[in-house]
């Protein structure tokens, strides 16, 4: 498993890193490979997605929002979203609450 602020991939053409949590938020950073897609998934914890620099396109609840360099997409809790790179892109994630599943992968 990897340690706090590690690079490691999930999915072909996404890599992320974790960084270490606060009491009642995270973020971890994403880079995502052009056409690499992050598959339709929900979770309770409301989740604001900043684009560094890319283009993605997220499918939320069945409506789609682009968002390039210097936009932020916010998902309320138990939102359906599934993300697609329209570019090769990095974001900063933040979550609050703490997401348990996401902490589990990595070791300290």
């Amino acid at each position: 498993m990897p340690r706090y602020e590690e690079w490691h991939s999930p999915i072909e053409g996404i890599s992320r890193k974790i960084f270490p949590p606060g009491k009642d938020m995270m973020s971890m950073m994403i880079t995502f490979k052009t056409g690499s897609i992050g598959p339709a998934h929900s979770h309770p914890h409301e989740q604001l997605t900043f684009v560094i620099s890319g283009r993605l396109s997220m499918t939320m609840n069945g409506e789609i929002i682009v968002a390039g360099a210097g936009e932020q997409i916010v998902v309320p809790g138990d939102a359906v979203h599934e993300v697609t790179a329209l570019e090769d892109s990095v974001v900063i994630e933040i979550f609050t609450p703490l997401r348990a599943d996401l902490l589990a992968t990595i070791t300290e």
